[in-house]
């Protein structure tokens, strides 16, 4: 899609978000505008969700195949139960210990919702942000707002305003600068349309936490992904496509630390030779490597998530021609940081 407006860029305290910047937005929103602003997880590309025509434009911008479902953001209960025929118990115990926040339930849909909204299905995904930004957005439009990640389809996806500019200038009008996102990696996206509730996208709060809230929960499938061959219908984002990749080739490298750290300086070593441009990402600073090919992840699970795709993007603006990545564990939301970088990578090792 060629450039075809002014994209102005607007500064706005998440904390306090001004009220005159905030009617702007929502009157591009509520004219079938596309607009992308800061949620706590990544940036959204938003649209008003029952429209159509505006929710179509976020399927052209991105390059989003039209199956692909797309999750509606709301700022109060009412709205909620205008969008979804049933909430379940166990969702309303959910929303109550976790919204705003970021988890996204798929429930049965109400005959307003669109099909283009939902990918031509009968569910539909919904969720409270907590970012004031977006909470202001949504209230002030009067309108859920339909929001995948604000980035081009299949790249990394933007946790500040400069990647959404990077990915977007020119395709929409306006973006809403809030910083850098609290979180960084998407929500937990939980389908409650099944006996056994079943996350269908690991995220910002794991499996173990929703687990204390309303008892067994499932993966689906797999415990960090999904068995595609197996799988039908696709109830959530990030569950059909390659989704993630930088520009650069990710090769993702897993197994007990020495093997992994021994794995990762041999290909570096190979992979220079033959005059490739790398680059290691891993949460350890024991790898005996030149220290400048080096992104160091972070010590704790919720610092390597609030960075991992602002270290991929850095990647492609620093030329790199492979990324090695070094696997992390699968704990709390380290499932949600593996199953982005099994997304990511073209090549995944196990030692």
């Amino acid at each position: 899609m060629k450039k075809k407006f002014r994209t102005d860029i607007l500064k706005i305290n998440e904390k306090r978000p001004n009220h005159v910047i905030i009617s702007k937005a929502s009157k591009l929103i509520c004219s079938g505008e596309i607009i992308a602003f800061p949620t706590e997880t990544v940036y959204g590309l938003g649209a008003n969700a029952l429209d159509p025509s505006a929710v179509s434009k976020i399927f052209e911008i991105k390059g989003r195949p039209s199956d692909n479902p797309l999750i509606i953001h709301i700022a109060d209960m009412k709205t909620l139960r205008t969008l979804v025929s049933q909430i379940p118990p166990r969702a309303n115990r959910i929303i109550k210990k976790f919204w705003p926040g970021p988890v996204t339930l798929v429930l049965k849909k109400s005959k307003i919702v669109p099909k283009i909204t939902t990918g031509g299905l009968s569910t539909v995904a919904v969720r409270m942000p907590r970012n004031n930004v977006a909470l202001a957005l949504i209230r002030k439009s009067g309108l859920p707002i339909a929001a995948p990640s604000a980035n081009i389809s299949g790249r990394p996806s933007p946790t500040t305003a400069t990647h959404v500019k990077d990915d977007l200038d020119g395709k929409i009008k306006l973006i809403l600068d809030g910083g850098s996102t609290e979180i960084g990696i998407e929500s937990t996206v939980i389908d409650m349309t099944q006996s056994t509730p079943m996350i269908l996208r690991p995220g910002g709060i794991s499996k173990e936490s929703i687990e204390n809230e309303i008892g067994k929960v499932l993966f689906q499938n797999s415990h960090i992904g999904i068995d595609r061959k197996k799988i039908k219908i696709y109830r959530s984002p990030g569950m059909k496509y390659r989704h993630y990749s930088p520009k650069a080739h990710v090769m993702l490298v897993e197994g007990p630390e020495n093997d992994a750290k021994s794995k990762i300086m041999q290909l570096a070593e190979k992979l220079e030779a033959e005059g490739k441009k790398v680059s290691i990402m891993s949460a350890s600073k024991s790898l005996k490597v030149n220290s400048e090919k080096i992104q160091y992840m972070g010590r704790s699970l919720e610092t390597i998530a609030r960075n991992l795709f602002a270290n991929l993007r850095q990647a492609d603006k620093n030329n790199i021609d492979v990324i090695i990545v070094q696997g992390i564990q699968y704990n709390k939301i380290g499932f949600a940081i593996m199953n982005r970088l099994k997304k990511a990578a073209i090549t995944n090792i196990r030692v």
